[in-house]
């Protein structure tokens, strides 16, 4: 089992302290749409939320210390920290059912002016804090000034082999006007890509954004946001709680990187304004 011998070596770590048990709770003011995905990290509760603001097109690092995020637990190098447990509950009947990923939020670029279709260069400031070779980040663009939609774009990337100039495929935006809401996705939009974009055939990852490019004109503004998923989990309904536990299940238990800022995104069945969601993070670690 990921990173130890036997369940004896399990146990040992729990009897030992070297594990953690922490509670998370969304409660988003946002009204959100059936089937498009939504970034919790913009809905306030715990931990508070973060709304990607810094210099425009200035890339900016995010970290549990210095932002927040799901707390997971203390630093642990030398040793490495594993995701034992995830857990998530609703009691609101418009959420459900209700897919989400745990990612670990890398770097963004804010403030991408969506009403130009000029080249708009990215600047770098911060670069990738964990996942530095950037093998399995992916591209995620969060709506955080309401655009009218439709509009279409790609995006310039140096991939996680170290190539610059790879290119996506031309994404189309939905039409959700809602600050968090992830704006390439849409089941019933053509061209749209859900919650990541897709990079240039053959990739496995992105270690930096260099331009995006829109190819119509729209107002509002994303934030690009480089993101290493982590896991998955769907709360089916309204009568229990979903959890995975990733040792019972016999799969890698998915490492948690000290100073990771942990959040999660959705795909609600209806509006999640005002609908509670409340979770726990189990971490271990050896």
């Amino acid at each position: 089992m990921a990173g130890f011998k036997n369940h004896k070596a399990v146990i040992d770590s729990h009897l030992e302290g070297r594990y953690r048990i922490n509670s998370w709770r969304k409660t988003p003011s946002q009204t959100t749409a059936a089937n498009i995905w939504f970034d919790l990290s913009l809905s306030p509760g715990n931990p508070n939320p973060q709304y990607y603001a810094a210099a425009p097109m200035v890339s900016k690092a995010l970290s549990l210390s210095q932002d927040g995020g799901i707390y997971h637990g203390p630093a642990v190098s030398p040793s490495t920290k594993f995701l034992q447990k995830f857990m998530a509950l609703t009691v609101t009947a418009t959420a459900v059912p209700l897919p989400m990923i745990l990612l670990d939020y890398l770097l963004y670029y804010p403030f991408v002016d969506m009403s130009s279709t000029d080249q708009q260069d990215m600047t770098v400031g911060d670069t990738l804090p964990r996942y530095t070779d950037g093998a399995g980040v992916q591209i995620m663009a969060v709506e955080v000034a309401a655009q009218v939609g439709g509009s279409s774009f790609f995006v310039t990337y140096t991939n996680s082999d170290g190539v610059p100039g790879r290119v996506t495929p031309n994404v189309t935006c939905n039409t959700q006007v809602t600050t968090g809401t992830i704006i390439t996705s849409a089941s019933a939009t053509l061209g749209s890509a859900g919650p990541f974009l897709p990079l240039q055939s053959g990739d496995k990852g992105v270690r930096s954004i260099e331009s995006i490019t829109f190819l119509t004109g729209d107002v509002g503004l994303i934030t690009l946001v480089l993101v290493k998923p982590l896991a998955s989990l769907s709360i089916y309904d309204i009568t229990a709680a979903a959890e995975r536990d990733f040792l019972l299940d016999g799969r890698q238990c998915p490492i948690i990187k000290d100073d990771a800022y942990l959040n999660v995104i959705v795909l609600p069945s209806g509006t999640l304004a005002g609908a509670p969601i409340h979770g726990t993070i189990e971490t271990i670690w050896n």
